[in-house]
């Protein structure tokens, strides 16, 4: 292969798929990050830096050819599509599901309860008048169903969903069966 093939179409694809995976390396490092997986965050990041070290010398090695600063530039846009995708098919950790709901909400709780899903009720007062409040953590991967639960037994429920850091230091959450138990410390 010439040089002039190789600086206009080899180099900028292997820069553009460079930054793809370095870039989606990173999403998911900080979702471990924020979940404190410090041993993959860290494995995560040395592959992630040796990536970009490895294209950003290339493109200081071919400062003039403007294709690789294109290339550089779509697979960092690239990247972060990607590294969208692959979070939200690993699904990681948990989330808080807030459920308001003006009608009773007694068919959805029997279901987090068939579940094992921890969770707490209570009623409350809003502008329009009385409503009830269930709060629940689940893993992530649950959460598609349990929106559609929730649709199927209230459909104008509102309910919002948030990432979960960390679960309570006084539980142990077994995988298994989605339950808790309690440690008690003397």
């Amino acid at each position: 292969m010439d040089q002039s093939t190789y600086q206009l179409v080899l180099l900028p694809i292997l820069i553009f798929l460079s930054r793809i995976m370095d870039v989606s390396i990173n999403t998911i490092r900080i979702i471990f990050m924020l979940q404190s997986k410090k041993a993959i965050s860290t494995f995560l990041g040395f592959f992630e830096s040796l990536i970009w070290i490895l294209a950003i010398s290339q493109i200081f090695q071919n400062i003039t050819s403007w294709p690789t600063y294109l290339a550089y530039a779509s697979g960092f846009a690239s990247g972060i599509f990607v590294g969208m995708i692959i979070e939200e098919k690993l699904a990681i950790g948990r989330v808080v599901v807030r459920v308001i709901t003006r009608q009773p909400a007694r068919e959805l709780i029997e279901y987090f309860r068939e579940k094992s899903f921890r969770f707490s009720s209570v009623d409350a007062t809003s502008e329009e008048g009385a409503v009830n409040i269930i709060f629940t953590v689940i893993k992530r991967e649950a959460l598609p169903s349990t929106i559609k639960v929730i649709k199927t037994y209230n459909p104008k429920a509102f309910y919002t969903v948030e990432g979960v850091k960390k679960v309570s230091d006084d539980e142990i959450l077994d995988e298994r069966s989605f339950t808790t138990r309690r440690i008690f410390r003397r």
